[in-house]
């Protein structure tokens, strides 16, 4: 398909669409697409009369709400280039992201507002509180004025009112930068991934026509993902406002009996997850039950009376409209997946990454695999890095229009993340059958997924944990309980400082609540393993991480 302005997707779906339900907080406020679309031209006038112009950054960092998605929709529309933050992340971490990624403008509820402070983040012109959209800092006294006069500027400007024929958004074009997406908050870590709108309008082709061309302007989305991250963003948010869709914000932490409510009065159309919501359902709701009728399970015809009464159930949990679950950002536990496809669930997972914007392969749930994560998506080219691409793993690199720019002021990750011939590399390890389907073997990168969604780089975790006098090395690796911290501590300078061992473990186990305070609350460490002696370790002395891997 030849490229739309992705801008111009947004003005004709508001246009169409005007009266119709756009974005709710959940058991809260409901704004139709006429009232988005009012407040974004609100911020049309501020955003001009304050000077910003196209190509300026803005930043957002807030908890997903309704507003947030306005002001999202704002600096697009505006020609401007979003800057997503995650609102866990450190007051440091924030005021390193904004300053790194030259932001003119940020938005800002007024939760993290608390612990922010404007003269960290110099090169900001406006801060605006996200919640009220009230000015709560600027540089000069003229874009007080622009704040103050801003209801007058708007009626002048529209006497009779604003109308559909008012909207008149930024046109882009395919390689221009669409929005900036960090893979962490931590400085030595943070890499901003410049997503072109070629790779935004390729993932909503592929939601369009590929996986979703049900939904429609009559269809209903919980937004439960944080939208601070491309695969929330792209699929419970983006993709919904170029078709009138009607997104259902939590905003408040997605617990599987928060999730579950949502879901039993909204009833959504299709439902975007990680695994470890289906996980938790499954053992809370489904594993019992399975449990409590073992002896009839082994009857036939019984059970399978039973298997479809379970499934008939847990469809009726999630709302019972929805046409499948889309899964993604981590492996499926595999006796989760297998008993879920027992009972014919309609749910697939799907494999992406930030640097696609996010999707990479996709498989309907009637025509995926098991174990599989479905076949690469229109635009998207993969191969595997690998002598022997269907039996022995390798690298997955990818190429397409989904593939991001690089990364914004870092040429070296940037020349680092391609091959020479311009394919990107993942660093997923994995295999492709005949058909094209991908398996994938393991992450060489060692991303773990948070509870929510979260990106959590153990490397962070480590570096902090590393500081703690008497900590040789650590290693950070997620089971059954969260995660645990494996640390080699220093046993022999802690007996010439007159430790013996048992003290010098209970001093460092008396250092986790220090140091949990400086990571997000979606990556605290949950305890401590004390490693007799050193890791082994790679020629590049590097620890062989892949020996320590646990079942989650």
């Amino acid at each position: 398909m030849e490229f739309t302005s992705v801008n111009k997707l947004f003005e004709k779906s508001f246009k169409e669409n005007w009266d119709r339900d756009a974005l709710s907080n959940y058991q809260g406020v409901t704004l139709k697409y006429s009232e988005v679309a009012e407040r974004i031209e609100y911020l049309h006038i501020a955003f001009e009369q304050c000077g910003l112009k196209k190509g300026d950054k803005v930043a957002l960092c807030s908890r997903n709400q309704a507003h947030w998605g306005v002001c999202f929709l704002a600096a697009t529309t505006y020609g401007a280039v979003p800057v997503p933050i995650l609102h866990e992340f450190k007051p440091d971490s924030i005021h390193h992201l904004v300053n790194h990624s030259e932001s003119k403008v940020f938005f800002v509820d007024d939760v993290v507002w608390e612990g922010l402070s404007e003269s960290e983040m110099p090169g900001l012109e406006v801060i605006v509180q996200m919640n009220n959209l009230n000015f709560i800092y600027s540089k000069g006294e003229e874009a007080v004025k622009v704040r103050e006069n801003l209801t007058k500027t708007f009626n002048e400007k529209f006497p009779d009112g604003f109308k559909p024929e008012h909207l008149n958004y930024y046109e882009d074009s395919p390689e221009e930068l669409a929005l900036i997406n960090y893979t962490s908050g931590t400085s030595g870590f943070s890499k901003g991934v410049m997503i072109p709108y070629r790779a935004i309008w390729t993932n909503i082709c592929f939601a369009s026509e590929v996986a979703e061309p049900q939904m429609t302007c009559e269809s209903e989305v919980v937004a439960m993902l944080p939208s601070a991250h491309m695969y929330g963003l792209m699929f419970e948010f983006i993709f919904e406002m170029t078709i009138g869709a009607h997104v259902h914000f939590l905003t408040r932490t997605p617990s599987p009996k928060v999730i579950m409510k949502a879901f039993a009065e909204i009833h959504p159309d299709i439902i975007i997850a990680v695994p470890l919501i289906i996980e938790k359902v499954y053992k809370s709701k489904v594993k019992p039950e399975v449990d409590r009728r073992k002896l009839f399970m082994h009857i036939p015809i019984l059970d399978q009376i039973i298997l479809k009464k379970i499934r008939n159930s847990l469809i009726e949990a999630f709302g019972g409209r929805f046409e499948e679950v889309i899964l993604g950002g981590a492996a499926f536990n595999p006796e989760v997946e297998q008993f879920m496809r027992k009972i014919h669930f309609p749910f697939t997972v799907g494999y992406g990454m930030t640097e696609c914007a996010p999707i990479i392969t996709y498989a309907k749930w009637w025509k995926t695999r098991k174990g599989s994560c479905g076949i690469p998506v229109p635009g998207c080219e993969i191969r595997i890095d690998s002598r022997d691409p269907q039996r022995e793993p390798g690298e997955v690199q990818v190429k397409g229009s989904n593939v991001f720019l690089g990364y914004y002021k870092n040429k070296d990750a940037t020349k680092a993340s391609f091959t020479n011939d311009g394919w990107f590399k993942t660093g997923d390890m994995g295999v492709m059958d005949s058909d094209g389907f991908l398996y994938l073997k393991g992450r060489s990168k060692c991303m773990i997924l948070g509870p929510s969604g979260q990106n959590i780089y153990p490397e962070e975790l480590e570096a902090v944990i590393n500081n703690v006098t008497y900590v040789i090395d650590s290693l950070v690796v997620e089971d059954k309980i969260g995660l645990t911290a494996l640390i080699f501590p220093d046993y022999h300078q802690a007996e010439l400082d007159g430790l013996s061992p048992s003290e010098l473990e209970a001093r460092l186990n008396e250092s986790l609540p220090e140091i949990n305070k400086v990571l997000p609350s979606y990556a605290q460490i949950r305890t401590i393993e004390f490693m007799p002696e050193d890791f082994e370790r790679t020629p590049k002395k590097s620890i062989k991480r892949y020996l320590y891997q646990r079942k989650s």
